[in-house]
């Protein structure tokens, strides 16, 4: 049964044009029925809405139990920097944030990070978009670790396409989880968005083309 929160979150994300049905292909090379575009938010208000949901998973999940939010350029920074205020403005939680630059600055202060310096022994949570083949996370962890002996436990994410990685018994998610011990925890997963479409009622031909998808690269 779709909550009211994943459904408003589904149709949410479709008005603003970030998740669209049709036929496209993943970073991954993989033909899929529907894509997810966090790039398409782009107002005041949409930002503002996104945030409160990842500020809403956040407090639910691990309350004020982390020290700082790191948002991996470029799609993470305005959703770190925004779920932050939004930690705040909701839940009165104030925490720092930091992201990255993708080249390494070399006049002023320097260095590669900006916003909150993360010291030894810091719980640090990332926040991104989607997660599909694991890349921009593997990508990341040095970063993280070079700057400070820190802990990262969790990570926040919108949706989950719950698609297997290297391995095709384990979703990506999975393959963090045995990796790095990261729970990444997301807003939505595909099963909502099937669920969405089912239950709606008028999208049949995306309906039996989802069901494909998911036989053929998913794992529940």
């Amino acid at each position: 049964m779709l909550s009211n929160d994943k459904r408003e979150f589904i149709e949410f994300m479709m008005s603003a044009d970030v998740l669209r049905f049709g036929d496209f292909v993943t970073k991954s090379g993989r033909n899929t029925p529907y894509f997810v575009n966090t790039g398409n938010f782009k107002t005041g208000r949409q930002i503002a809405t996104l945030a409160k949901f990842y500020a809403k998973l956040i407090k639910e999940s691990i309350g004020d139990e982390f020290d700082c939010m790191f948002g991996p350029a470029y799609k993470g920074i305005p959703l770190a920097t925004s779920a932050a205020a939004a930690l705040y403005n909701e839940y009165g939680i104030d925490k720092p944030y930091f992201f990255n630059r993708k080249e390494e600055k070399d006049h002023g202060e320097g260095g590669s990070l900006v916003g909150y310096k993360p010291q030894d022994g810091d719980r640090v949570i990332i926040i991104e978009d989607v997660i599909t083949a694991g890349t921009a996370l593997r990508e990341t962890m040095p970063i993280l670790r070079g700057a400070a002996n820190v802990k990262i436990n969790d990570m926040f994410i919108s949706v989950n396409r719950c698609e297997f990685g290297k391995n095709p018994e384990k979703t990506t998610v999975m393959e963090v989880m045995d990796e790095f011990g990261i729970n990444v925890r997301s807003i939505i997963n595909v099963t909502d968005i099937y669920e969405y479409l089912k239950e709606n009622g008028s999208y049949g031909e995306i309906l039996a083309k989802m069901e494909q998808y998911m036989s053929d690269y998913c794992v529940f």
